[in-house]
């Protein structure tokens, strides 16, 4: 009998230790369950922040491509431009623009400029929109006719010759903010406009072009990034 209750001693024993490891085992899962969700609620709430930021950017963007359309709808047919939702305003009529061969701008550049620089800023500088524009980009482009080095240096030197054009036209307050954000790039024939079948609009590629830049690239940028480290650290 004796020997019975020690093996039915050792038995329950053996049983509450059993007991305790499965109950230890039942709590870390628990805890790793609640460290899981608390993650996962994370994920989810950062994603819906950065939607939110898509969405926030995205209606300033579009907003923007408005009020520039209603500004000048009465003037791009005249003036042979047109504007798009990238917020690019394309002057498309190379006969008004600079003679063949040269950077001097021609008077009736110069009497459109007049008219569409300083509405164009007023517009930009909206509260709205001053704090979301990261840059201003003036695009001079030729066709392909010439050497591609030559031409560089052609759309370069337009460029800036508009840049400077345009700068003359401004009170000198508004000239110390546009200093931090217009740049004049001259990009050759490296952005040709073609038709329809495939071919170069030799007329249409030489152009000068207003493009904006808002803080939503820069924002749709980091977020993507963020997404990318994140599925590749997973």
């Amino acid at each position: 009998m004796k020997k019975n209750s020690k093996i039915e001693y050792k038995s329950k024993e053996e049983n509450a230790f059993s007991l305790s490891t499965g109950d230890l085992m039942a709590g870390l899962l628990f805890i790793f369950i609640l460290l899981l969700m608390g993650a996962l609620l994370q994920v989810q709430e950062k994603s819906e922040q950065d939607e939110e930021i898509v969405k926030r950017y995205d209606q300033i963007k579009t907003q923007l491509y408005i009020d520039l359309q209603d500004e000048f709808k009465e003037d791009l047919t005249v003036w042979r431009a047109t504007i798009d939702s990238t917020l690019c305003i394309r002057f498309q009529e190379p006969s008004m623009l600079f003679d063949e061969g040269l950077d001097e701008l021609k008077p009736n550049f110069k009497v459109i400029l007049n008219d569409f620089f300083p509405r164009y800023i007023a517009v930009l500088s909206r509260p709205q929109y001053k704090d979301n524009i990261v840059e201003i980009r003036i695009e001079g482009h030729t066709n392909s006719n010439g050497d591609y080095y030559s031409n560089m240096k052609l759309s370069q030197d337009r460029t800036r010759a508009v840049l400077q054009y345009c700068f003359g036209l401004m009170k000198k307050k508004d000239v110390n903010w546009l200093r931090g954000l217009v740049t004049a790039n001259g990009l050759s024939s490296s952005h040709l406009i073609l038709t329809k079948d495939g071919h170069e609009d030799k007329n249409l590629s030489r152009r000068v072009e207003f493009r904006v830049r808002t803080n939503a690239e820069k924002h749709l940028e980091d977020i993507a990034d963020k997404r990318f480290n994140r599925k590749k650290n997973d």
